[in-house]
């Protein structure tokens, strides 16, 4: 029997082989792969953040260290007693940057070189305060007392007061600014 080709315009195949055209073995295996590499591709997509991820750790960059400045050598070696300073220290978190200020006392030791201490007490993070008629740091919370030169004289405090590392460039003492674990006899940088 003959397939009549009537109300198809010239040109165009019969409706049997137009169906064949569609479901041919070489236009699926071209939506196969189509389909297969759209897959592959949104999966690497959504991977990229899992790998950055996982790598942070070693890839990223760590910040320099940071010198906060004290004040002129001449003026802080011309006191005989400890100096209380306020410094401003930069922190970063993630993509935030926290500017703070923190006190430090400056000290002149036997030898004549500057030393810089914390004012943090390693007890329990109160901050430490000098007084001059006693000769003495104390700390308000829980009577911990240091000498001039940071070292523990009595109280709860595991340590003496933490010394800061200090430079000097151009005539102007710099320190950079630590935090100290808190309750361990030996002292511990934590940020």
């Amino acid at each position: 029997m003959l397939e009549s080709n009537a109300g198809n315009s010239p040109g165009t195949p019969p409706a049997a082989s137009r169906d064949a055209l569609l479901s041919s073995p070489a236009r699926r295996s071209f939506l196969g792969v189509l389909l297969a590499v759209g897959t592959a591709s949104v999966g690497a997509l959504l991977s990229v953040p899992l790998f950055r991820f996982v790598l942070h750790p070693l890839l990223r960059i760590t910040t320099p260290l940071s010198w906060a400045e004290v004040g002129n050598v001449d003026e802080l070696a011309a006191s005989a007693s400890p100096v209380k300073k306020l410094i401003t220290v930069e922190q970063r978190d993630g993509w935030r940057k926290i500017v703070s200020e923190k006190a430090v006392y400056v000290i002149k030791q036997a030898n004549g070189q500057l030393t810089v201490l914390s004012s943090i007490c390693p007890h329990l993070g109160c901050s430490a305060a000098w007084h001059t008629e006693n000769n003495e740091f104390l700390c308000p919370c829980h009577g911990g007392r240091f000498a001039a030169d940071g070292k523990l004289l009595g109280g709860p405090p595991p340590r003496g007061m933490d010394r800061l590392e200090t430079k000097v460039e151009e005539g102007i003492l710099k320190v950079h600014y630590q935090y100290f674990r808190q309750l361990v006899p030996d002292k511990e940088v934590i940020a």
